[in-house]
């Protein structure tokens, strides 16, 4: 067995799906593995790139967004707010990618000590049995999805986060146009309630938006962080009916999304009632 294999391990099957996800070879996810630094470019020339989780053959895709202004609501009201150019990730951060970081993957073939904070096991299956391997990581909570960032972020050696309010609303606009979407359209780019059989479904399976995102609306609402450093899901999801699916689409976190979690307190990791969860990181110049 080849030191690579060792370390690949259980994360290597998951790491291989993803892979064949984007049509590519093992071969291929190694040679990125090594070229995958972005070069020195101005704002205005951001370019597409794709990463990789260093030590598996885990890679997710970065689009560019251009610079523009925004509305956001705030206690006072509407704002408009300037939003500069940024990466945003191609789909929404899957299991393929969160196992990784959950499981401990990247550590368990090279034996090194481990300081980094990591879930805790979650009280019951995290995926609900929707599918693993390619789907959305979901039932995922705030802090959780921040803390992988900032995992992902150590090991990349760039900077991930979640993105802003602001930045999400940017996406949604320039992708979308109004916060109504006409239903064929809606139909072709996300899953709702009414065409996802009470389920997530693979990310990237449905067409991609005016920026080339996939599943911005719909499957796993998103979180972002808003002016005042609480928190938020967008878009809506796959049990949303589809007029509570759009660039408008919002909620905050409620008790019934860990209702059934018996731990006192309830978990900072896993929404036990929150299938319908899930992230998608950014990253500015």
């Amino acid at each position: 067995m080849t030191r690579q294999s060792k370390i690949l391990g259980v994360g290597g099957v998951l790491a291989l799906a993803a892979g064949q996800a984007l049509g590519t070879q093992a071969d291929e996810h190694v040679h990125v593995a090594d070229v995958s630094v972005t070069p020195a470019i101005r704002p205005h020339q951001l370019a597409g790139y794709r990463d990789s989780i260093p030590g598996t053959l885990v890679v997710f895709d970065m689009v560019p967004v251009p610079a523009g202004r925004s509305a956001i609501e705030t206690p006072a009201g509407a704002e408009d707010v300037a939003v500069g150019p940024f990466w945003m990730g191609r789909t929404e951060v899957t299991w393929d990618e969160y196992d990784v970081y959950a499981l401990r993957l990247d550590t368990r073939a090279t034996g090194e000590a481990d300081a980094t904070a990591r879930p805790s096991r979650p009280y019951g299956a995290p995926d609900h049995g929707f599918g693993h391997a390619g789907y959305p990581a979901i039932s995922i909570t705030r802090q959780a999805a921040e803390a992988y960032c900032r995992w992902l972020s150590a090991k990349t050696g760039r900077t991930y986060r979640l993105p802003t309010d602001a930045e999400w609303s940017h996406v949604a606009r320039l992708a979308f146009d109004s916060p109504a979407v006409a239903r064929d359209r809606l139909d072709a780019v996300a899953w709702h309630g009414e065409n996802a059989a009470g389920r997530t479904r693979p990310v990237g399976s449905k067409a991609p938006d005016g920026l080339g995102l996939h599943d911005v609306l719909g499957n796993a609402a998103e979180w972002v962080v808003l002016p005042d450093g609480s928190a938020a899901v967008r878009g809506g999801s796959f049990r949303d009916p589809p007029n509570r699916v759009g660039p408008a689409a919002r909620a905050q976190q409620s008790g019934a999304w860990n209702e059934s979690d018996p731990q006192i307190p309830k978990s900072q990791w896993w929404l036990s009632d929150g299938p319908f969860v899930g992230f998608r990181i950014v990253r500015v110049p």
